[in-house]
């Protein structure tokens, strides 16, 4: 088997290294999540961790099949719901509005380029 690395996360290795050693798998998964993380803007990295710990409490109060449906109910609520991504594209109609009541600032003409 191969060794996994952050580069090259192989499935059958972790896959056998979960079966086999699922501490190890654990210690790797969340040095892979932690990683991650670290890659993202500074200001997105708090939510991420927040995020990934309500992740990390789902899967520990439930079956792993249990887990995946209801963090796929979670996924599928943050794309529809109204705070979801549709609901943000549905809602840009009143942004617009309020824009249109916004003052504007005229900027000087001739500007040094």
């Amino acid at each position: 088997m191969k060794r996994a690395t952050q580069q090259n996360l192989d499935f059958d290795y972790l896959t056998g290294l979960a079966k086999t050693n699922p501490s190890e798998f654990e210690r790797l998964r969340q040095n892979a999540i932690d990683a991650y993380i670290l890659t993202l803007p500074h200001d997105r990295q708090d939510r991420m961790r927040r995020l990934q710990w309500r992740i990390d409490q789902v899967r520990s109060r439930h079956s792993p099949m249990g887990a995946c449906v209801r963090l796929s109910g979670m996924m599928w609520d943050h794309l529809l719901g109204p705070q979801g991504l549709l609901g943000l594209l549905h809602s840009s109609d009143q942004t617009v509005d309020r824009c249109e009541k916004a003052e504007i600032i005229p900027f000087p003409q001739n500007l040094p380029r």
